[in-house]
């Protein structure tokens, strides 16, 4: 059944009171930081996975993994954003995504729930947060004692051959 044949009321796209868009996310930690995605460019969430090095691929691409007979092009989201490596004993998750119709798994530490927030509660980008993080976020939202940074996720994938690199060496 689509949605266009769904009255908004009933897809909880539209708040009761006030009738306030809501905008659904799904929520992942990256090095305790809250980090979130739109729900709709979601297609999988995996548990950890084999993933293969893809030779000559830049620094933020992981490797390859199998999802289903499909590969999927694995993403750190850890070193897109400046951030150290996880550790090697704490195993992370894959939050699987549809860009321009390929598969990425964006390589996270942990994902949560889905949290349908208030576009009234929607802040830009605050000049205080890292410029890398900026790069690739869309805005954010202030919770409870907590700062979810969203996550476009076509510019977290838009990444800058030979960048990297210099920055490993």
């Amino acid at each position: 059944m689509s949605n266009a044949l769904v009255p908004a009321e009933q897809t909880g796209a539209v708040k009761a009171a006030g009738a306030d868009i809501a905008n659904d996310f799904v929520t992942m930690m990256v090095a305790d930081q809250l980090f979130g995605i739109p729900v709709l460019t979601v297609q999988d969430v995996l548990g950890p996975q084999r993933i293969t090095r893809v030779p000559l691929a830049p620094p933020e691409v992981a490797g390859a993994l199998n999802l289903r007979g499909r590969i999927v092009t694995a993403f750190d989201v850890r070193r897109r954003l400046g951030l150290p490596k996880r550790d090697a004993d704490k195993p992370g998750m894959n939050v699987v995504v549809d860009f321009k119709g390929e598969l990425y798994a964006l390589m996270v530490d942990n994902v949560g729930e889905v949290l349908s927030l208030s576009a009234d509660s929607y802040e830009r980008n605050p000049n205080t947060l890292d410029p890398r993080w900026r790069e690739v976020s869309g805005g954010i939202y202030r919770l409870k004692g907590k700062l979810l940074v969203v996550l476009e996720v076509s510019r977290l994938l838009n990444i800058k051959r030979g960048a990297g690199a210099a920055e490993a060496a």
